[in-house]
C-alpha cells in the first residue's frame, strides 16, 4: 500500500474509534457557509486536530471539524473548514478529507466555495451553479502511484459534475424563488488573488468564475465513484473585471450577506437528494 493510502486509512480507523455513522452526502462548507453546520440536526461532531494525521485548517473563520447528522431525513458528514492548497499542504492532504468522507460512506459530494466572477454578467452576491471545471493550473491530486482500492489508474472525467444533481438544484432554486446562475468553474492555487491578466486568460478558456478551492476535491471524489455537484456564491468580482482591488473583507461580507438564501437552497437539495 502506498503511503497516502496508509495515512488514509490511519484517518478512518481514527473517525471509526469515535463514530459508526453512515453519511449519505458529503458537504464541504466554503466562506460564509460554516453556520450551516450549527443548524442540523447533529449526532456527534469529530475536530480534525482529534484525527491521526489529519491535516488542519489555517484560515480565519474556518471552524476545523467534521459535522455528522442529519439535513431533514438525509444523514451527512459537513467539513466545517476545509484545507487549501495555498497552505502549504501537500495535494494528497488537500484532497484527503474528501477521501475520507467517501471511505465513511458518502455516495454526493457537495461542494461549496466563495469564488470571484469573471463573467461579466455576474454580481456579488450571484450563486453560480457549477456545471464544469478546469483544474490546468494546480497540481492533479492523482498524480503519482494510483490508489486502485480508490478508483481506476485513468479516471473518466467528461461528467464530473452530475446533470441530474444540478437538475434537482435547478428545480430547488425554482420553488424557492433564489437566483441561480449555471457557469464554468477554474481553481487557482492562490493565495494571491489573481492579476488582470490571468483573470483575461480564465475568461478566454471559459471559465465564469474562479476561486482556490473545489476543482482538486470534484477529482478525487469522481476519482471513487462519488457523484459531485457544486456551488459557488460570487462573492467579489475578479481583478480588473470592476477595475477595484480585492480583499478578504469583502469575500467575507458578501458571503455573509447571502448565506441565508445560499443555506436555504444547499439544504433543499440536500433533502431532494433522499429520492436517488
Amino acid at each position: 500500500m502506498s503511503e497516502v493510502y496508509d495515512k488514509l486509512l490511519a484517518c478512518y480507523e481514527s473517525c471509526r474509534k469515535r463514530t459508526d455513522f453512515q453519511p449519505k452526502v458529503a458537504l464541504i462548507l466554503g466562506s460564509g457557509l460554516g453556520a450551516l453546520a450549527d443548524e442540523i440536526d447533529i449526532v456527534t461532531t469529530i475536530p480534525y486536530s482529534e484525527i491521526e494525521g489529519f491535516p488542519q485548517s489555517t484560515v480565519a473563520g474556518h471552524k476545523g471539524r467534521f459535522v455528522f447528522g442529519y439535513i431533514g431525513q438525509v444523514p451527512v458528514v459537513i467539513m466545517q473548514g476545509r484545507v487549501h492548497y495555498y497552505e502549504g499542504y501537500p495535494m494528497t492532504d488537500v484532497v484527503l478529507p474528501t477521501r475520507l468522507m467517501g471511505m465513511l460512506g458518502a455516495k454526493i459530494l457537495f461542494l461549496t466555495n466563495a469564488a470571484g466572477g469573471i463573467n461579466a454578467g455576474f454580481k456579488p452576491g450571484t450563486l453560480m451553479l457549477i456545471r464544469d471545471q478546469i483544474s490546468t493550473f494546480v497540481p492533479s491530486p492523482l498524480l503519482g502511484k494510483n490508489i486502485d482500492e480508490l478508483g481506476a489508474r485513468f479516471p473518466d472525467m467528461s461528467e464530473i459534475y452530475r446533470k441530474d444533481l444540478q437538475e434537482i438544484l435547478e428545480k430547488k432554486a425554482e420553488e424557492l424563488q433564489i437566483p441561480l446562475e449555471k457557469g464554468v468553474y477554474i481553481q487557482f492555487t492562490g493565495p494571491a488573488y489573481e492579476s488582470p491578466a490571468e483573470v483575461k486568460m480564465a475568461g478566454l478558456l471559459g471559465a465564469d468564475a474562479c476561486g482556490m478551492s473545489t476543482a482538486c476535491e470534484a477529482i478525487v471524489a469522481n476519482h471513487m465513484g462519488m457523484r459531485v455537484c457544486g456551488i459557488s456564491c460570487i462573492t467579489n468580482m475578479a481583478s480588473g473585471i470592476t477595475g477595484e482591488p480585492l480583499s478578504h473583507q469583502e469575500v467575507q461580507e458578501t458571503a455573509d450577506r447571502v448565506a441565508k438564501q445560499f443555506k436555504q437552497l444547499v439544504k433543499a437539495g440536500i433533502e431532494a437528494f433522499a429520492d436517488i
